[in-house]
């Protein structure tokens, strides 16, 4: 059984793949390879989404009515399953847009406090 510590590292982690898949259903439907490379690539290659990963984030958005799905032909010439982020899917993109601008920016002034005078600070 995981322990509180585990569950909360795994939600956002969760969360965290959630919002960059609506992030990158914005343009347009796409399915699924092409959502994993499309973060892969626009990270630089530093973030890897794996199928393991990326599926079961894709069913838990359409439980949400965040993205819906729908058959298609890939590029190739493949049947292939392709998302599509709905409205309910917009609102939540802003708003997890937002909170995450919130978290990042907490963590840079943790991680670069400001010099300025009358800034407080702790001695790490």
């Amino acid at each position: 059984m995981p322990n509180k510590y585990q569950r909360e590292r795994v939600e956002l982690l969760q969360g965290t793949l959630d919002l960059l898949i609506l992030r990158t259903l914005l343009p347009g439907p796409t399915h699924g390879h092409a959502i994993a490379k499309a973060i892969e690539f626009n990270s630089n290659d530093v973030l890897q989404v794996e199928q393991g990963s990326l599926y079961p984030a894709l069913h838990r958005l359409i439980k949400h009515g965040w993205i819906s799905a729908e058959r298609g032909t890939s590029e190739n010439n493949r049947q292939a399953k392709f998302y599509r982020l709905t409205a309910k899917g917009r609102k939540q993109l802003a708003l997890e847009t937002s909170k995450w601008d919130k978290i990042a920016q907490a963590i840079a002034r943790i991680l670069r406090p400001a010099r300025a005078a009358g800034t407080r600070q702790t001695g790490v």
